[in-house]
């Protein structure tokens, strides 16, 4: 979290995306902003709604320096990070976004590295 701490104007948004993250990284059955709040010890999901909607902070910068990271880890300049910010798998017919991804049926290239975030 250092790497990325200078992207954050102030200490508190510093403090809570590192709680965040770290609700994002565990166990949890369901990862919306009532139980990563929950899990960060908030009683309202209040504070992580401010740090992905009102705080300041620099989203490019942190991709950045989370390539950096992962280039830096994996020794390998031609790496690519792929985000699938969708994570379970859809189901059913009557709801909307319930079809499957197409891009989940395509092989995935050597080059490319992998990241599901659930």
């Amino acid at each position: 979290m250092s790497r990325i701490a200078g992207r954050f104007a102030r200490v508190e948004p510093r403090r809570r995306v590192r709680r965040l993250v770290s609700g994002l990284l565990s166990d949890l059955l369901w990862k919306n902003f009532w139980t990563l709040a929950q899990h960060a010890g908030d009683s309202t999901p209040d504070g992580m709604q401010h740090l992905l909607r009102r705080a300041k902070w620099d989203a490019d910068a942190i991709r950045d320096d989370l390539r950096a990271y992962v280039v830096e880890d994996l020794h390998d300049t031609e790496a690519v990070l792929v985000v699938d910010e969708t994570g379970d798998l859809k189901k059913g017919t009557a709801t909307v976004g319930v079809r499957a991804d197409e891009h989940a049926r395509q092989p995935i290239p050597d080059s490319l590295i992998p990241l599901t975030c659930k």
